[in-house]
């Protein structure tokens, strides 16, 4: 199968599969997703959705979230991990949003990515899925699928997510990437992994990665 026809498999399966992408983190504003994107980050979406709905019940917004000690954040967002550094990054990036930006969450790469504890993944999440401009936010399990697919030989994310802007056209980027998360966890996860039930990578996956599976089957 040349690589354009993988693509192609790729996108017709993933749209029949999810023809309906919903956000997995629960907000109402980009705000709220900014904040809950910048909590997930090693920790799991379901965790981050029980635990933000007490954080937003006391700040929802900037303004009311600087009212809140650095401590008093962390002490909410403790279970979902990294409790230090997302605490002090919530704090200081709400400050920074009143300071330089009216309150509201900035709709470009360069401002999103000059706020402490916002990196270039979380910044993607939030262009996509807040002001829906195509951005293709590469986490694990992107990362793991483009390589058992053969669509990236990327050591990084930096490298995996060159290679499918490269491949996939822009205007499937935004529900692709949440196409594919949902895939991975459903179909071809890290831990578990059952290659009979993983129609993509079965069909068109990289020939070392299934050989090493079926090795390990014995």
């Amino acid at each position: 199968m040349l690589k354009q026809e993988k693509v192609q498999f790729v996108l017709d399966t993933l749209e029949d599969l999810y023809p309906e992408t919903p956000i997995p983190l629960d907000h109402k504003d980009p705000y709220t997703l900014l904040i809950a994107v910048l909590m997930s980050a090693q920790s799991t979406d379901a965790r981050v959705n029980t635990i933000t709905p007490l954080l937003f019940a006391k700040a929802d917004n900037p303004y009311d979230m600087i009212k809140l000690s650095v401590d008093e954040i962390r002490e909410i967002i403790k279970p979902v991990g990294l409790s230090p550094m997302k605490s002090k990054g919530i704090h200081g990036l709400s400050q920074i949003l009143i300071d330089k930006h009216d309150g509201k969450v900035p709709a470009n790469f360069k401002d999103l990515e000059a706020l402490p504890a916002v990196g270039h993944k979380t910044a993607s999440v939030v262009m996509s899925q807040a002001f829906n401009i195509p951005a293709f936010a590469v986490d694990t399990h992107i990362h793991r699928l483009m390589y058992r697919w053969g669509l990236t030989n990327g050591k990084n994310v930096e490298q995996t997510e060159k290679d499918a802007k490269r491949l996939f056209p822009e205007h499937t980027w935004n529900k692709l990437h949440l196409q594919i998360i949902y895939y991975g966890r459903e179909y071809s996860p890290a831990r578990g992994w059952d290659l009979d039930k993983d129609i993509i990578t079965k069909t068109i996956g990289r020939k070392t990665v299934i050989e090493e599976y079926l090795k390990k089957k014995k």
